[in-house]
């Protein structure tokens, strides 16, 4: 097989992220090293050099794919992609597109990818808008919240079809059986909320999904619902909130107790998951955090390749199909 065309490769955008692209190779090369198969997708030489001196230039399932520009953090995503025909992240999703790898992973410019996946894949069809799907931890174990930043603005048409999507993601992703989906909202009562919150809730019931009703953001920690369904601006500020919170609370205890309190915290972070899959466009795109370290890369890497094996882009487009037909 040519090198960089192996089954289940995953193409990385070797130039997003905040401490790219060294921390990018790196994480690459651990995922490479526990078994994944990786493309690197960015300046070659320079990639290639990072590599060596990870001592990892004879790793058979790593391979360098050239792209020789990046879409910077201040950068309009589609002003950037459209002079930037080769921008490591279009390239990778070029990738997918022509079948020579199954997924892709940024941790850089969430709008630059949502634009590349779109451009590149298309979306799910009688999908209205993607949505960024991201695992928290609960007291009651795992749940989706979505979208976590791909939308600003939505309708409750949007909000009803996230629900659906996370639905089939929750139970194919987390093996699932019967996932509960939520609405966030101020309250649990039917009434409460803006007029978004009030038409989605109304909508969300003639889904098929089961719809636990509104959830508010503390029995969301609860674990009331296993996917927690809100708009991009919500969400997006939700978690951050959280992950600040949470470092708060890791650094306080660590000068009392940095024993297993503060690793378990640690846990609850960005890195454990690595990234969140963008559903509803029809390939398989995750992002990453843009703060991730070679450790969260890795972990990026390997959820990506994780939900190419269980055929999640396949099994959500053909449950939205045979509701939205």
């Amino acid at each position: 097989m040519a090198d960089g065309q192996w089954p289940l490769a995953i193409a990385v955008d070797a130039l997003g992220g905040d401490d790219a692209p060294g921390a990018v190779v790196a994480g690459a090369v651990r995922a490479a090293q526990a078994g994944h198969h990786v493309i690197l997708v960015g300046p070659a030489a320079g990639i290639r050099s990072l590599i060596a001196k990870a001592g990892a230039t004879g790793l058979s399932n790593l391979s360098v794919e050239e792209a020789p520009d990046g879409v910077a953090m201040d950068e309009s995503p589609v002003a950037a992609l459209r002079r930037k025909p080769r921008a490591s992240i279009r390239v990778a999703c070029d990738l997918v597109a022509s079948g020579r790898a199954s997924g892709v992973y940024s941790a850089g410019h969430t709008g630059a990818a949502l634009v590349a996946a779109h451009a590149a894949f298309g979306m799910m069809p009688g999908v209205e808008r993607p949505a960024l799907a991201v695992t928290v931890p609960t007291r009651a174990g795992r749940s989706v919240l979505l979208d976590a930043g791909a939308n600003a603005d939505c309708r409750a048409s949007h909000l009803a079809q996230f629900g659906l999507m996370g639905s089939v993601y929750a139970s194919v992703a987390l093996g699932i059986a019967e996932p509960g989906v939520g609405l966030l909202s101020v309250g649990e009562e039917a009434g409460k909320g803006n007029e978004l919150v009030k038409d989605a809730h109304v909508a969300l019931t003639k889904m098929p999904v089961q719809f636990v009703g509104n959830i508010d953001a503390a029995q969301w920690f609860h674990g009331i619902a296993d996917v927690v369904v809100t708009d991009g601006f919500t969400g997006n500020i939700a978690l951050k909130v959280g992950e600040a919170v949470v470092e708060l609370v890791a650094k306080s205890l660590g000068a009392v107790n940095a024993g297993s309190t503060s690793d378990a915290l640690g846990n609850l972070s960005y890195a454990k998951e690595g990234g969140a899959p963008l559903i509803g466009v029809n390939g398989l795109m995750v992002v990453g955090h843009g703060r991730s370290t070679a450790d969260a890369i890795a972990s990026g890497i390997a959820l990506t390749a994780t939900l190419a094996e269980r055929r999640v882009v396949a099994k959500v487009a053909e449950a939205v199909q045979r509701v939205l037909k």
